[in-house]
């Protein structure tokens, strides 16, 4: 069983592994692509993965057979687990948790070398659709207290298989930098009355330079005061704190926006590795007005290095307003 260990300086959780690993396992490539031959991904090799959870597939199709369009199935390698209770303990001025929790992976379509930018408008929407609806049914297990819905394209950004998927993570508490999210918009929201989201919705607007694409539903904007170089954040313009309650309109335009936000990191900068993540609010959150759901997409670029970990200050080689000019420029 994996355990999650709490820091008891800045109150961060991190999850431990239950296959303790020694000083030779990292010495081995854990990135080496699955081609198309024995990818476990790849329709007619459905008996290759765990059972399906949930699937978007024809009406009469048959669970865990060909035919589907976008398929969920429970990770193989999780890195938390969905059985047993959760149980706290002390042990001095430490805390840890059992590690439950839920561990999925999206395979966001059939096709082996088909990637995001090259689906068609349908095939992305199912894959919207898809998100939502496991985020639903996660949120309705009492154990837990967030899901993170998240992508990693590219060796570099993590992906260990190369036909293309998401995951999806249920926790048992929220994460530090979702809790770092909320309580500076819960600050912002107490001191001004209104939500710092919103109101950088509307800075972006008055600036315009920092703005990237739009569409009916969502802004998409390289931030102020990124992290990283060529960070692009995709938000709904209508104030929403939580993201199982866009609609089917709604997903269809952020499958559109970010489709095209993707096709242009691809275009402008050679098809890099990158990372998204969803953050939304936690299940049971009451403060909906502080609170905005948005999309970060971190193309990965350069690595952090000593001073960066040690600080928290990164330092980003491109500023903001030009990464917004290349992508703007840059037709999808």
């Amino acid at each position: 069983m994996p355990e999650l260990r709490r820091d008891p300086v800045v109150g961060r959780w991190m999850i431990l592994d239950d296959h303790s690993k020694g000083p030779l396992d990292f010495s081995k490539d854990d990135n080496t692509p699955t081609h198309q031959a024995i990818c476990p991904f790849c329709p007619g090799r459905e008996h290759q993965t765990p059972q399906e959870v949930d699937a978007v597939r024809p009406v009469n199709s048959l669970a865990n057979t060909p035919g589907w369009l976008v398929r969920t199935v429970p990770n193989k390698f999780p890195v938390l687990s969905s059985d047993g209770s959760l149980q706290k303990e002390g042990y001095g001025i430490y805390d840890q948790m059992t590690g439950i929790g839920a561990h999925e992976v999206l395979i966001e379509g059939p096709e082996h070398d088909k990637n995001l930018t090259e689906f068609t408008s349908e095939e992305m929407q199912a894959v919207i659709s898809q998100y939502q609806n496991r985020f639903r049914h996660l949120s309705k297990d009492r154990r837990f207290k967030y899901v993170m819905i998240f992508k990693n394209y590219g060796s570099s950004a993590g992906a260990t298989v190369e036909h293309t998927h998401s995951q999806i993570i249920a926790l048992p508490m929220v994460p530090k930098t979702v809790l770092e999210e909320l309580k500076g918009a819960e600050h912002y929201h107490q001191y001004r009355g209104r939500c710092v989201f919103c109101d950088m919705i509307s800075q972006e607007y008055q600036d315009k330079e920092r703005i990237v694409v739009e569409n009916t539903s969502f802004l998409a904007f390289c931030p102020y005061a990124p992290r990283y170089a060529f960070e692009t954040w995709i938000i709904p313009k209508g104030h929403s704190a939580d993201f199982s309650n866009a609609d089917e309109s709604t997903q269809a335009h952020l499958a559109q926006i970010l489709q095209d936000v993707l096709k242009r990191v691809k275009k402008v900068l050679g098809n890099p590795s990158y990372n998204y993540y969803l953050h939304t609010a936690p299940i049971g959150y009451g403060n909906m007005a502080c609170y905005h759901w948005h999309i970060e997409i971190i193309p990965k670029l350069t690595r952090s290095v000593g001073f960066e970990w040690g600080t928290g200050l990164h330092i980003v080689p491109t500023f903001p307003q030009d990464a917004a000019r290349y992508l703007r420029e840059a037709s999808s």
